[in-house]
């Protein structure tokens, strides 16, 4: 085989091939001439209005222009339309320009052509796949966009696929259609008057046209609007994942969008069926007769758009003869208005005029109970509570709103009123002996309503017979002296229920002053009655339970002063000065389990010890007794602090009710002037040496009645001559918004100042004392003279 045979174009298939391709070429380059010529005429048109020449003229005047601007005829036609429309895809044309300048333009035409030719495909074209077609090739693929889809918005809410290119015919015939309620990005789009924006179409999961193609691809669906209405959706495809786009190419596709609802405006009214069969378009008249038929205040609504061709208000094109105007105007001046004329609070905060223009764009019906409508007459707001019912049939609307009867709705609150209070009333004719009664009251009495109501003058044979006096002085009052008057008795009821009434009545008088009328009600206070009795009974039980606590209160006091004087006779101590102080709670309750001891044993040592027991009241002050006095049995034995400690524990822990206390016990030698001490769980004393005071060292000692059995350490200290040493409870310096460090150190700093005499340094650290808990306070203090 040979050079030539080899070569493909020599072939016959081949040959085919490139006249197939020759062919096509020549096809695309005839629409690119027709368009050119649609544009070009449309210039010239516009030159004849400007100038007010001849055809022939704006000819010539068109290609002088051309040559003197450097661009070709059609480039300088698209500038002359744009300058000459201003319209929405003029607006854009700059910004689609600039993100398409890097794109090699075909057949040497620019962006702008592009979209101009865009756009005179899509109006002139009554099919959608035309449409779709044009907008692919001229406006999108520049964008690098691969696909497009153009769907109808039926009736039913469901989407048809009215246009597609970019896709394979198989995929658009599985997408033929999609019923309602299938959320795909398209139906997305529906919710947002800016539409969906996608990254990429497998971030979202959602189902659409060529999703198996490029699930990485990004995809936009944008609403297809015309005056306000949604006619479907305008859903792109890229084969890339989609940055955020700038806001010149949002409102670019916004206004290709715009483009696609003028054909699927058309392609509507030529597909009439959607997926639950044929259907017919109403035209107003229709509409009239349907609103007219209803029971319901009903209103016609026609849109009302703009210059630009937007919505921007509904007028009210027909109201029903049932109609009613919150405001009481009548129809005439209602019928025929602007729907933001005649309610302008209606795009406030009832957004009602929102849920309308929402109807009219998506043709989805909405519902609302009591919603509150406003008027505004002569300055005034007046307001209506309505159940609201909106829909879309054709291009109108239909309101209809029913309107609450405010005296049927006063009537049934009155009624639950009377239910919930358990009130029945009646009204006595004593001229006719007619007795109305309500339902509640024949329930009071226990009667069917088919019984005859009881005249008030019977009612003592209904009552209690103790309470026969009342009811005969109420009936005084209000048939003889005629006033108003009201009295509870006890209701005997034919159920044997007795049920506590009260009754008020008052008397209706005529012209002359007769009595010929009774009016009044009944009212079950039975729960009432046996509430104060329980409210009586729980006061006298309160009163014996403050009077037990007071008289245990004031023994528990006498108790502790009796044991616990708040002053004591001095010690009788050689060389050494011994005072106590004991301040009691300020309020009796809070009485608590503090001692102190200061004793001169048989062995000349010299006990000191305080100590605190948790809890108040008559049990703390009994178990401080009881430590108090065997601590001072034990400290005869000759035993140490330590262990006499240890002693104690013992007997908090088994002979007092497993009570819990603190202390601190020391024994003092006169002789020697050292002092050997313990603790349990208390404060340890605190020294006073010339112009300082400290606390000594902390040795280790569990709380009384923790446990069984415990080891207590004992710390000997040498005392000098004018050495003080405190003990004291933490009564003197606990607060509640302190830590014990914090008051501890407050209380060094009081103590460091040592008056002449020792009752006056323990006197002065009661006033200085900050505690805030209003609990004993008990202090020991020593100094050696």
């Amino acid at each position: 085989m040979n050079g030539d045979e080899g070569d493909g174009q020599s072939s016959p298939v081949g040959r085919l091939a490139a006249t197939v391709e020759r062919l096509r070429q020549e096809v695309r380059a005839a629409q690119a001439e027709a368009d050119g010529r649609a544009l070009i005429e449309l210039a010239k048109g516009i030159l004849v209005e400007r100038l007010g020449c001849g055809p022939a003229q704006a000819s010539r005047q068109l290609a002088e222009l051309t040559a003197q601007a450097g661009v070709t005829p059609l480039e300088f036609a698209v500038d002359v339309i744009n300058q000459a429309s201003r319209d929405r895809l003029s607006e854009v044309t700059s910004a689609f320009l600039a993100a398409t300048a890097s794109a090699d333009p075909p057949e040497g035409h620019s962006s702008a052509v592009r979209l101009r030719t865009a756009e005179s495909g899509a109006l002139a074209a009554d099919d959608t796949q035309a449409v779709a077609d044009s907008l692919l090739e001229h406006a999108l693929t520049p964008l690098g966009a691969e696909a497009v889809a153009i769907w109808a918005l039926g009736a039913d809410g469901s989407l048809t696929l009215a246009g597609s290119a970019g896709f394979s015919s198989a995929e658009a015939g599985r997408w033929r259609h999609v019923p309602p309620g299938v959320t795909t990005v398209a139906r997305r789009g529906l919710t947002e008057r800016s539409g969906e924006w996608i990254r990429s179409l497998s971030e979202t999961g959602l189902p659409s046209i060529g999703q198996h193609a490029h699930p990485d691809g990004g995809r936009v669906a944008v609403p297809a609007e015309a005056g306000g209405r949604i006619h479907g959706v305008l859903e792109i495809a890229w084969p890339t994942p989609l940055e955020s786009p700038p806001p010149a190419i949002v409102r670019q596709v916004e206004a290709l969008a715009e483009l696609c609802a003028h054909t699927l405006q058309t392609y509507t009214l030529q597909h009439p069926e959607g997926a639950s069969g044929p259907r017919v378009l109403p035209d107003v008249s229709e509409l009239m007769d349907l609103a007219d038929g209803l029971h319901d205040p009903a209103l016609v609504l026609v849109p009302h758009l703009g210059s630009d061709g937007r919505l921007v208000d509904f007028r009210i094109h027909h109201v029903n003869s049932r109609f009613l105007d919150p405001a009481g105007r009548p129809r005439g001046a209602v019928n025929g208005a602007m729907l933001l004329e005649a309610y302008p609070m209606a795009a406030g905060h009832s957004e009602l005029f929102e849920r309308i223009e929402s109807v009219y764009a998506t043709g989805e019906p909405y519902r609302a109970p009591r919603m509150r409508l406003t008027a505004l007459v002569d300055d005034v707001q007046l307001a209506a509570v309505a159940d609201i019912n909106i829909s879309r049939h054709g291009g109108s609307v239909l309101l209809i709103w029913r309107i609450e009867d405010e005296t049927a709705r006063l009537a049934s609150l009155l009624q639950h009123a009377q239910r919930l209070g358990r009130i029945g009333g009646f009204e006595e004719n004593l001229l006719t002996g007619e007795i109305t009664w309500n339902g509640q009251l024949f329930h009071l009495y226990g009667k069917p309503v088919s019984d005859s109501p009881v005249p008030l003058e019977e009612l003592p044979a209904h009552a209690h017979p103790d309470d026969s006096v009342a009811i005969g002085r109420f009936l005084r009052t209000v048939l003889h002296q005629r006033r108003p008057a009201s009295t509870a008795f006890r209701l005997q009821r034919p159920d044997g229920v007795t049920r506590h009434i009260r009754v008020v009545a008052e008397p209706v008088l005529d012209s002359s002053g007769q009595l010929y009328m009774l009016r009044g009600a009944y009212q079950d206070i039975s729960a009432h009655h046996w509430t104060e009795v329980a409210l009586a009974a729980t006061r006298d039980q309160l009163a014996h339970s403050e009077q037990q606590a007071s008289e245990r209160d004031r023994l528990t006091l006498q108790l502790q002063h009796a044991i616990m004087p708040p002053t004591q006779a001095p010690l009788e101590v050689p060389g050494l000065d011994v005072a106590v102080r004991y301040r009691p709670a300020e309020t009796q309750h809070l009485v608590g389990g503090d001692w102190y001891d200061a004793v001169v044993l048989p062995s000349r040592l010299v006990l000191l010890c305080v100590g605190d027991v948790a809890g108040h009241g008559i049990e703390a002050a009994t178990s401080m007794v009881v430590l108090r006095n065997a601590l001072r049995g034990l400290a005869v034995t000759g035993a140490g602090p330590g262990q006499l400690l240890s002693w104690l524990n013992m007997v908090a822990h088994h002979l007092t009710g497993a009570v819990t206390a603190t202390a601190v016990c020391g024994l003092y030698d006169p002789e020697t002037h050292t002092l050997r001490w313990a603790r349990a769980g208390h404060l340890p004393p605190v020294l006073v040496r010339g112009s300082e005071a400290a606390p000594l060292p902390l040795v280790t000692g569990l709380l009384l009645g923790a446990v069984p059995e415990a080891t207590y350490q004992e710390h000997e200290v040498q005392l000098a001559v004018d050495d003080t040493l405190l003990m004291y409870t933490d009564g003197l310096i606990e607060r509640r918004d302190r830590s014990v460090e914090e008051s501890l150190a407050q209380f060094l700093t009081v103590a460091r100042a040592v008056p002449p005499t020792l009752d006056q340094q323990l006197d002065r650290l009661l006033t200085h004392s900050r505690s805030d808990t209003d609990d004993d306070t008990c202090i020991v203090g020593i100094r050696v003279a």
